[in-house]
């Protein structure tokens, strides 16, 4: 699977938010799994059989955390993709994720099971 970055303007102009996993790094990629039920075997770390907005957070969220440099919890351009862009804040990347997740939960029983991880981002 190659890796991958999804930016998407922000409807409140907080910049780029990274909606879903990437790395610019050669280094393993946990989000790399080669079926739909291995991403849910490996994002589902209470093993309940569904994913959480935790842990669908904590998982997505660890390019936010690789890219920042410096650790100041802000993705300042030098430190986005292609090095431009606007800055991004951690709060900010989450409200996206967190969004993302939402519109994800079809059935809104606040987890994702495999079909819902699966599908194709709403």
């Amino acid at each position: 699977m190659p890796n991958l970055l999804l930016l998407k303007p922000a409807p409140s102009g907080a910049g780029f938010l990274l909606l879903a996993v990437a790395t610019f790094w050669q280094m393993p990629v946990p989000a790399q799994v080669s079926a739909p039920t291995g991403y849910l075997e490996r994002m589902d770390t209470d093993g309940d059989g569904a994913v959480s907005l935790s842990e669908y957070l904590d998982w997505m969220g660890y390019a936010f955390e690789r890219m920042d440099a410096n650790r100041d919890g802000l993705l300042e351009s030098h430190e986005l993709p292609g090095g431009r862009g606007r800055p991004v804040t951690r709060a900010a990347h989450r409200e996206s994720l967190t969004r993302a997740f939402k519109r994800q939960d079809v059935n809104g029983d606040g987890r994702l099971d495999a079909a819902e991880l699966s599908a194709p981002p709403q």
